[in-house]
Protein backbone atom coordinates (compact mmCIF):
# COMPACT_ATOMS: atom_id res chain seq x y z
CA UNK A 1 0.00 0.00 0.00
CA UNK A 2 2.73 2.13 0.65
CA UNK A 3 4.52 1.74 -2.11
CA UNK A 4 1.50 2.36 -4.16
CA UNK A 5 0.78 5.34 -2.66
CA UNK A 6 4.41 6.70 -3.06
CA UNK A 7 4.08 5.95 -7.06
CA UNK A 8 0.71 8.24 -7.15
CA UNK A 9 2.37 10.61 -5.35
CA UNK A 10 5.52 10.93 -7.64
CA UNK A 11 3.21 10.17 -10.82
CA UNK A 12 1.14 13.26 -9.67
CA UNK A 13 4.18 15.72 -8.50
CA UNK A 14 6.36 14.99 -11.95
CA UNK A 15 3.71 17.17 -13.54
CA UNK A 16 5.89 19.79 -12.06
CA UNK A 17 8.76 18.97 -14.52
CA UNK A 18 7.11 19.44 -17.34
CA UNK A 19 8.64 21.72 -19.51
CA UNK A 20 5.11 23.62 -19.95
CA UNK A 21 4.78 23.88 -16.20
CA UNK A 22 8.51 25.42 -15.78
CA UNK A 23 7.67 27.84 -18.17
CA UNK A 24 4.09 28.81 -16.61
CA UNK A 25 6.70 29.22 -13.48
CA UNK A 26 9.55 31.52 -14.92
CA UNK A 27 6.67 33.71 -17.03
CA UNK A 28 4.53 34.27 -13.03
CA UNK A 29 7.73 36.12 -12.40
CA UNK A 30 7.93 38.18 -15.04
CA UNK A 31 4.34 39.27 -14.01
CA UNK A 32 5.13 39.56 -10.31
CA UNK A 33 8.12 41.71 -10.91
CA UNK A 34 6.33 45.05 -11.70
CA UNK A 35 2.85 44.69 -9.89
CA UNK A 36 4.89 45.11 -6.38
CA UNK A 37 6.83 47.66 -7.77
CA UNK A 38 4.52 50.17 -8.99
CA UNK A 39 2.08 49.64 -5.83
CA UNK A 40 3.59 48.42 -2.53
CA UNK A 41 7.26 48.99 -2.78
CA UNK A 42 7.05 52.18 -4.09
CA UNK A 43 4.22 53.27 -1.55
CA UNK A 44 7.45 52.35 1.01
CA UNK A 45 9.29 55.29 -1.37
CA UNK A 46 6.38 57.81 -1.39
CA UNK A 47 6.35 57.33 2.53
CA UNK A 48 9.75 58.09 2.75
CA UNK A 49 9.33 60.93 0.37
CA UNK A 50 7.17 62.51 2.63
CA UNK A 51 3.88 62.18 0.96
CA UNK A 52 0.73 61.86 2.61
CA UNK A 53 -1.14 58.49 3.10
CA UNK A 54 -4.60 59.87 1.42
CA UNK A 55 -2.34 61.08 -1.71
CA UNK A 56 -0.55 57.51 -1.33
CA UNK A 57 -3.90 55.61 -1.17
CA UNK A 58 -5.02 57.54 -4.52
CA UNK A 59 -1.94 56.39 -6.11
CA UNK A 60 -3.92 52.57 -6.75
CA UNK A 61 -5.44 54.00 -9.13
CA UNK A 62 -2.65 54.33 -11.49
CA UNK A 63 -3.13 50.56 -11.84
CA UNK A 64 -6.68 51.43 -13.56
CA UNK A 65 -4.86 49.75 -16.66
CA UNK A 66 -5.37 46.38 -14.61
CA UNK A 67 -9.33 47.06 -14.51
CA UNK A 68 -9.70 48.01 -18.02
CA UNK A 69 -7.75 45.51 -19.56
CA UNK A 70 -10.68 43.68 -21.13
CA UNK A 71 -11.22 46.97 -23.45
CA UNK A 72 -8.09 45.84 -25.36
CA UNK A 73 -7.59 42.20 -24.82
CA UNK A 74 -9.51 41.42 -27.90
CA UNK A 75 -6.86 43.26 -30.33
CA UNK A 76 -4.25 41.27 -28.18
CA UNK A 77 -6.77 37.87 -28.69
CA UNK A 78 -7.00 38.17 -32.26
CA UNK A 79 -4.55 41.22 -33.86
CA UNK A 80 -1.35 40.02 -35.31
CA UNK A 81 1.67 42.60 -34.38
CA UNK A 82 3.09 43.83 -37.75
CA UNK A 83 5.95 41.99 -38.84
CA UNK A 84 7.01 40.47 -35.79
CA UNK A 85 4.50 37.73 -35.33
CA UNK A 86 5.37 36.22 -38.24
CA UNK A 87 8.75 35.75 -36.28
CA UNK A 88 7.71 34.56 -32.97
CA UNK A 89 3.57 34.39 -33.25
CA UNK A 90 0.63 35.97 -31.84
CA UNK A 91 0.89 35.09 -28.40
CA UNK A 92 4.99 35.58 -27.56
CA UNK A 93 4.94 38.78 -30.09
CA UNK A 94 2.64 40.37 -27.72
CA UNK A 95 4.55 39.51 -24.85
CA UNK A 96 7.31 40.59 -25.94
CA UNK A 97 6.68 43.78 -26.60
CA UNK A 98 4.86 44.09 -23.07
CA UNK A 99 7.64 42.90 -21.55
CA UNK A 100 9.86 45.58 -23.22
CA UNK A 101 7.91 48.90 -22.24
CA UNK A 102 7.89 46.98 -18.40
CA UNK A 103 11.81 47.17 -18.24
CA UNK A 104 11.70 50.53 -19.92
CA UNK A 105 8.80 51.70 -17.58
CA UNK A 106 10.98 50.47 -14.16
CA UNK A 107 14.18 52.66 -15.56
CA UNK A 108 11.53 55.42 -15.95
CA UNK A 109 10.41 55.44 -12.22
CA UNK A 110 13.83 54.51 -11.27
CA UNK A 111 15.20 57.88 -12.94
CA UNK A 112 12.49 59.97 -11.37
CA UNK A 113 12.04 61.87 -7.98
CA UNK A 114 8.44 61.65 -6.09
CA UNK A 115 9.84 64.59 -4.13
CA UNK A 116 10.09 67.23 -6.51
CA UNK A 117 8.78 65.70 -9.61
CA UNK A 118 5.66 63.30 -8.81
CA UNK A 119 3.72 63.95 -11.73
CA UNK A 120 7.05 62.32 -13.94
CA UNK A 121 6.62 59.22 -11.50
CA UNK A 122 2.84 59.22 -11.82
CA UNK A 123 3.60 58.96 -15.36
CA UNK A 124 6.00 56.15 -15.56
CA UNK A 125 4.16 54.28 -13.19
CA UNK A 126 0.58 54.27 -15.46
CA UNK A 127 2.89 53.54 -18.57
CA UNK A 128 4.16 50.29 -16.39
CA UNK A 129 0.60 49.47 -15.49
CA UNK A 130 -0.33 49.33 -18.85
CA UNK A 131 2.34 47.26 -20.21
CA UNK A 132 1.67 45.41 -17.08
CA UNK A 133 -1.72 44.29 -17.64
CA UNK A 134 -0.93 43.53 -20.92
CA UNK A 135 1.38 40.94 -20.06
CA UNK A 136 -0.80 39.64 -17.67
CA UNK A 137 -3.58 39.01 -20.32
CA UNK A 138 -0.77 37.17 -22.64
CA UNK A 139 0.62 34.96 -20.14
CA UNK A 140 -3.23 33.98 -18.56
CA UNK A 141 -3.84 33.60 -22.33
CA UNK A 142 -0.78 31.67 -22.53
CA UNK A 143 -1.21 29.53 -19.68
CA UNK A 144 -4.17 28.14 -20.37
CA UNK A 145 -3.95 27.33 -23.68
CA UNK A 146 -0.81 24.90 -23.25
CA UNK A 147 -1.58 23.61 -20.09
CA UNK A 148 -3.95 19.87 -20.57
CA UNK A 149 -6.89 20.53 -18.54
CA UNK A 150 -5.53 17.64 -15.95
CA UNK A 151 -2.89 20.20 -15.49
CA UNK A 152 -4.37 23.49 -14.47
CA UNK A 153 -4.51 23.04 -10.62
CA UNK A 154 -0.33 22.48 -10.98
CA UNK A 155 -0.58 25.47 -13.26
CA UNK A 156 -2.25 27.36 -10.77
CA UNK A 157 0.34 26.26 -7.98
CA UNK A 158 3.32 26.76 -10.31
CA UNK A 159 2.08 30.47 -11.75
CA UNK A 160 1.89 31.55 -8.07
CA UNK A 161 5.29 30.03 -7.28
CA UNK A 162 6.88 32.35 -9.85
CA UNK A 163 4.26 35.46 -8.98
CA UNK A 164 5.45 35.05 -5.11
CA UNK A 165 9.16 34.52 -6.30
CA UNK A 166 9.42 37.51 -8.26
CA UNK A 167 7.48 39.43 -4.87
CA UNK A 168 10.14 38.75 -2.93
CA UNK A 169 12.71 40.12 -5.43
CA UNK A 170 10.39 43.51 -5.67
CA UNK A 171 10.11 43.17 -2.14
CA UNK A 172 12.24 41.89 0.00
CA UNK A 173 15.14 42.43 -2.54
CA UNK A 174 14.10 46.02 -3.83
CA UNK A 175 13.63 47.17 -0.01
CA UNK A 176 16.84 45.89 1.24
CA UNK A 177 18.31 47.28 -1.78
CA UNK A 178 16.82 50.83 -1.29
CA UNK A 179 18.18 50.75 2.33
CA UNK A 180 21.97 50.12 1.04
CA UNK A 181 21.43 51.20 -2.40
CA UNK A 182 19.16 53.89 -2.92
CA UNK A 183 15.90 53.57 -4.99
CA UNK A 184 17.19 55.13 -8.22
CA UNK A 185 19.84 51.99 -8.23
CA UNK A 186 17.32 49.89 -7.16
CA UNK A 187 14.41 50.39 -9.67
CA UNK A 188 17.21 49.73 -12.24
CA UNK A 189 18.40 46.50 -11.13
CA UNK A 190 14.69 45.62 -10.59
CA UNK A 191 14.68 46.32 -14.51
CA UNK A 192 17.42 44.00 -15.28
CA UNK A 193 15.36 40.98 -13.78
CA UNK A 194 12.34 41.29 -15.81
CA UNK A 195 14.93 40.70 -18.49
CA UNK A 196 14.61 37.22 -17.32
CA UNK A 197 10.42 37.22 -18.59
CA UNK A 198 11.91 38.37 -22.30
CA UNK A 199 14.05 35.61 -22.25
CA UNK A 200 11.88 33.27 -21.30
CA UNK A 201 9.50 34.29 -23.97
CA UNK A 202 12.11 34.15 -26.69
CA UNK A 203 12.75 30.85 -25.91
CA UNK A 204 9.13 29.38 -25.70
CA UNK A 205 7.36 27.94 -28.37
CA UNK A 206 4.26 29.46 -29.58
CA UNK A 207 0.81 27.59 -28.22
CA UNK A 208 -1.31 25.76 -30.36
CA UNK A 209 -4.72 27.76 -30.44
CA UNK A 210 -8.64 26.52 -31.83
CA UNK A 211 -8.81 27.33 -35.36
CA UNK A 212 -10.47 31.03 -35.71
CA UNK A 213 -13.01 31.45 -38.30
CA UNK A 214 -11.99 32.82 -41.50
CA UNK A 215 -12.85 36.56 -42.11
CA UNK A 216 -10.82 36.87 -45.43
CA UNK A 217 -13.92 36.39 -47.67
CA UNK A 218 -15.66 39.47 -48.82
CA UNK A 219 -15.19 43.03 -49.16
CA UNK A 220 -13.10 44.92 -47.14
CA UNK A 221 -16.21 46.06 -44.69
CA UNK A 222 -17.39 42.37 -44.66
CA UNK A 223 -14.52 41.53 -43.12
CA UNK A 224 -14.28 43.89 -40.89
CA UNK A 225 -17.83 43.37 -39.54
CA UNK A 226 -16.80 39.91 -39.28
CA UNK A 227 -13.35 40.12 -37.30
CA UNK A 228 -15.36 42.68 -34.46
CA UNK A 229 -18.08 39.52 -34.41
CA UNK A 230 -15.49 36.99 -33.82
CA UNK A 231 -12.89 38.90 -32.06
CA UNK A 232 -15.20 41.38 -29.58
CA UNK A 233 -18.83 40.40 -29.30
CA UNK A 234 -18.75 36.74 -29.24
CA UNK A 235 -16.44 36.57 -26.32
CA UNK A 236 -18.57 39.08 -23.85
CA UNK A 237 -22.06 37.48 -25.15
CA UNK A 238 -20.59 33.52 -24.84
CA UNK A 239 -19.81 34.79 -21.49
CA UNK A 240 -23.04 36.38 -20.65
CA UNK A 241 -25.42 33.96 -22.09
CA UNK A 242 -24.59 31.96 -19.32
CA UNK A 243 -26.61 31.43 -16.15
CA UNK A 244 -25.72 33.93 -13.01
CA UNK A 245 -22.82 35.83 -15.45
CA UNK A 246 -23.52 38.68 -13.70
CA UNK A 247 -22.99 37.54 -10.02
CA UNK A 248 -20.31 35.90 -11.00
CA UNK A 249 -18.87 39.12 -12.27
CA UNK A 250 -19.73 40.82 -8.99
CA UNK A 251 -18.47 38.29 -6.58
CA UNK A 252 -15.38 38.38 -8.97
CA UNK A 253 -15.09 42.21 -7.68
CA UNK A 254 -15.49 41.02 -4.05
CA UNK A 255 -13.55 38.59 -3.54
CA UNK A 256 -10.21 39.80 -2.53
CA UNK A 257 -11.89 43.58 -1.34
CA UNK A 258 -10.85 42.45 2.15
CA UNK A 259 -7.62 42.28 1.50
CA UNK A 260 -7.15 44.81 -1.41
CA UNK A 261 -8.82 47.90 1.02
CA UNK A 262 -5.34 48.17 2.70
CA UNK A 263 -2.58 46.26 0.58
CA UNK A 264 -1.56 50.13 -0.72
CA UNK A 265 -1.08 51.09 3.50
CA UNK A 266 0.73 47.59 4.06
CA UNK A 267 4.14 49.77 3.63
CA UNK A 268 3.12 53.00 5.11
CA UNK A 269 1.31 50.98 8.57
CA UNK A 270 4.77 49.16 8.75
CA UNK A 271 6.34 52.41 8.88
CA UNK A 272 4.42 54.21 11.44
CA UNK A 273 4.78 51.16 13.77
CA UNK A 274 7.82 51.17 14.01
CA UNK A 275 10.03 48.77 11.59
CA UNK A 276 12.58 49.45 9.76
CA UNK A 277 12.73 48.66 5.96
CA UNK A 278 14.88 45.74 6.52
CA UNK A 279 12.54 44.48 9.33
CA UNK A 280 9.92 44.91 6.40
CA UNK A 281 11.69 43.41 3.68
CA UNK A 282 12.91 39.98 5.81
CA UNK A 283 9.30 39.64 7.47
CA UNK A 284 6.66 39.95 5.53
CA UNK A 285 8.27 41.02 2.19
CA UNK A 286 11.00 37.45 2.29
CA UNK A 287 9.06 34.89 4.87
CA UNK A 288 5.49 36.33 4.54
CA UNK A 289 6.07 35.13 0.74
CA UNK A 290 7.73 31.67 1.63
CA UNK A 291 4.74 31.19 3.61
CA UNK A 292 1.99 32.38 0.82
CA UNK A 293 4.10 29.56 -1.78
CA UNK A 294 3.32 26.75 1.18
CA UNK A 295 -0.06 28.28 1.32
CA UNK A 296 -0.39 28.44 -2.50
CA UNK A 297 0.85 23.97 -2.54
CA UNK A 298 -1.97 23.57 0.45
CA UNK A 299 -4.61 25.52 -1.96
CA UNK A 300 -3.47 23.18 -5.49
CA UNK A 301 -4.55 20.18 -2.70
CA UNK A 302 -6.94 22.22 -1.47
CA UNK A 303 -9.04 22.17 -4.90
CA UNK A 304 -7.88 18.31 -5.49
CA UNK A 305 -9.37 17.22 -2.86
CA UNK A 306 -12.64 19.37 -1.72
CA UNK A 307 -13.35 21.02 -5.49
CA UNK A 308 -13.00 24.75 -6.59
CA UNK A 309 -16.04 26.65 -5.24
CA UNK A 310 -15.63 25.24 -1.32
CA UNK A 311 -11.60 25.88 -2.20
CA UNK A 312 -12.88 29.42 -2.84
CA UNK A 313 -15.37 29.55 -0.07
CA UNK A 314 -12.42 28.81 1.80
CA UNK A 315 -9.94 31.49 0.34
CA UNK A 316 -12.65 34.81 0.84
CA UNK A 317 -13.49 33.87 5.09
CA UNK A 318 -9.92 32.91 5.99
CA UNK A 319 -8.63 36.19 4.22
CA UNK A 320 -11.43 38.15 5.45
CA UNK A 321 -11.04 37.34 9.58
CA UNK A 322 -6.89 37.48 8.95
CA UNK A 323 -7.74 41.38 8.53
CA UNK A 324 -8.14 40.98 12.51
CA UNK A 325 -4.39 39.91 12.87
CA UNK A 326 -3.39 43.08 11.87
CA UNK A 327 -5.31 45.01 14.89
CA UNK A 328 -3.59 42.71 17.13
CA UNK A 329 -0.26 44.16 15.89
CA UNK A 330 -1.08 47.47 15.88
CA UNK A 331 -1.99 47.21 19.47
CA UNK A 332 1.18 45.41 19.97
CA UNK A 333 3.69 47.81 18.30
CA UNK A 334 6.46 47.13 16.52
CA UNK A 335 7.20 43.26 17.83
CA UNK A 336 8.85 41.15 15.49
CA UNK A 337 7.47 37.63 16.86
CA UNK A 338 4.22 38.91 16.82
CA UNK A 339 4.50 40.58 12.98
CA UNK A 340 5.95 36.55 12.13
CA UNK A 341 3.34 35.11 13.28
CA UNK A 342 0.21 37.52 11.87
CA UNK A 343 2.26 37.09 8.44
CA UNK A 344 2.49 33.50 8.80
CA UNK A 345 -1.37 32.86 9.13
CA UNK A 346 -2.55 35.79 6.63
CA UNK A 347 -0.06 34.56 4.13
CA UNK A 348 -1.25 30.74 4.29
CA UNK A 349 -4.91 32.33 3.70
CA UNK A 350 -3.69 34.61 0.84
CA UNK A 351 -2.26 31.71 -0.42
CA UNK A 352 -4.79 29.11 -0.64
CA UNK A 353 -7.10 31.73 -1.17
CA UNK A 354 -5.30 32.81 -4.55
CA UNK A 355 -4.96 29.31 -6.00
CA UNK A 356 -8.28 28.37 -5.80
CA UNK A 357 -9.24 31.83 -7.34
CA UNK A 358 -6.81 31.11 -10.60
CA UNK A 359 -8.51 27.64 -10.88
CA UNK A 360 -11.88 29.30 -10.60
CA UNK A 361 -11.51 31.97 -13.16
CA UNK A 362 -9.39 29.65 -15.33
CA UNK A 363 -12.69 27.15 -15.61
CA UNK A 364 -14.39 29.97 -16.36
CA UNK A 365 -12.88 30.24 -19.80
CA UNK A 366 -14.01 28.93 -23.43
CA UNK A 367 -10.62 28.28 -24.91
CA UNK A 368 -12.08 29.76 -28.13
CA UNK A 369 -11.67 33.12 -26.04
CA UNK A 370 -9.12 32.75 -23.79
CA UNK A 371 -7.15 36.17 -23.73
CA UNK A 372 -10.21 37.99 -23.88
CA UNK A 373 -12.60 36.59 -21.11
CA UNK A 374 -10.05 35.70 -18.43
CA UNK A 375 -9.37 39.51 -19.41
CA UNK A 376 -12.94 40.57 -18.39
CA UNK A 377 -12.73 38.55 -15.18
CA UNK A 378 -9.50 39.76 -13.97
CA UNK A 379 -10.31 43.37 -14.71
CA UNK A 380 -13.40 42.47 -12.50
CA UNK A 381 -11.01 41.85 -9.91
CA UNK A 382 -8.89 44.59 -9.88
CA UNK A 383 -11.39 46.70 -9.58
CA UNK A 384 -11.12 46.59 -5.62
CA UNK A 385 -7.89 46.67 -5.46
CA UNK A 386 -8.00 49.81 -7.62
CA UNK A 387 -11.34 51.93 -8.08
CA UNK A 388 -12.90 50.74 -4.74
CA UNK A 389 -9.44 50.14 -2.37
CA UNK A 390 -8.44 53.85 -3.37
CA UNK A 391 -10.24 55.26 -0.40
CA UNK A 392 -7.97 53.19 1.99
CA UNK A 393 -6.13 55.75 2.25
CA UNK A 394 -8.47 58.11 3.53
CA UNK A 395 -9.99 55.85 5.53
CA UNK A 396 -7.05 55.48 7.54
CA UNK A 397 -5.85 59.04 7.98
CA UNK A 398 -9.77 59.44 9.30
CA UNK A 399 -8.71 56.32 11.94
CA UNK A 400 -6.99 54.48 14.25
CA UNK A 401 -5.24 51.38 13.27
CA UNK A 402 -7.28 49.03 15.07
CA UNK A 403 -10.33 50.58 13.95
CA UNK A 404 -9.12 50.40 10.17
CA UNK A 405 -8.38 46.82 10.35
CA UNK A 406 -11.93 45.94 11.53
CA UNK A 407 -13.11 47.71 9.15
CA UNK A 408 -11.78 46.22 6.38
CA UNK A 409 -12.14 42.98 7.82
CA UNK A 410 -16.29 43.88 7.63
CA UNK A 411 -15.78 45.06 3.76
CA UNK A 412 -15.05 40.74 2.94
CA UNK A 413 -18.42 39.98 3.66
CA UNK A 414 -20.12 40.61 0.15
CA UNK A 415 -17.74 38.28 -1.33
CA UNK A 416 -18.72 35.52 0.95
CA UNK A 417 -22.59 36.01 0.78
CA UNK A 418 -22.49 36.51 -2.88
CA UNK A 419 -20.23 33.14 -3.10
CA UNK A 420 -22.55 31.58 -0.90
CA UNK A 421 -25.63 32.22 -3.02
CA UNK A 422 -23.72 31.14 -6.03
CA UNK A 423 -23.04 27.60 -4.77
CA UNK A 424 -26.87 27.74 -3.96
CA UNK A 425 -28.19 28.82 -7.17
CA UNK A 426 -26.19 27.92 -9.84
CA UNK A 427 -23.81 25.10 -8.30
CA UNK A 428 -23.86 23.42 -11.79
CA UNK A 429 -23.24 26.92 -13.98
CA UNK A 430 -20.65 28.59 -11.89
CA UNK A 431 -17.94 26.55 -14.24
CA UNK A 432 -17.61 25.92 -17.33
CA UNK A 433 -16.54 22.96 -19.59
CA UNK A 434 -13.15 24.42 -21.41
CA UNK A 435 -13.74 23.03 -24.91
CA UNK A 436 -13.57 25.66 -27.90
CA UNK A 437 -16.84 26.17 -29.48
CA UNK A 438 -17.57 24.15 -32.60
CA UNK A 439 -16.71 26.62 -35.59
Amino acid sequence: MTGKTSRNWFAASSVYFERRIIIVFLLGFSAGLPFLLMFGTLTAWLAQSGIDKTSIGLFVLTGTAFTLKFLWAPLVDRLPLPFVARLLGQRRSWLALAQLVCIASLVGIGLSDPTTGLRVTVLWTVVLAFASATQDIVIDAYRIETLHENEQGAGAATYQLGYRLALISAGAGALILADTLGWKTTYIIMAGLMTLGLLTTLLSPEPKRPAQKDSSQGNRLTRYNEWLKNSVVAPFSEFFSRPGALVILLFVVFYKYADGIWAAMANPFYLELGFTLTEIGVVSKTYGVVMTIIGSVLGGVMVLRLGILKSVLFGAVSMALTNLLYAALALSGPSIPVLMAVISIENLANGIGGTAFIAYLSSLCNLAYTATQYALLSSFMNVARTFLASGGGWLADQVDWVTFFVITTIAGIPGVVLLLYLMKRFPTHTETARQPEPS
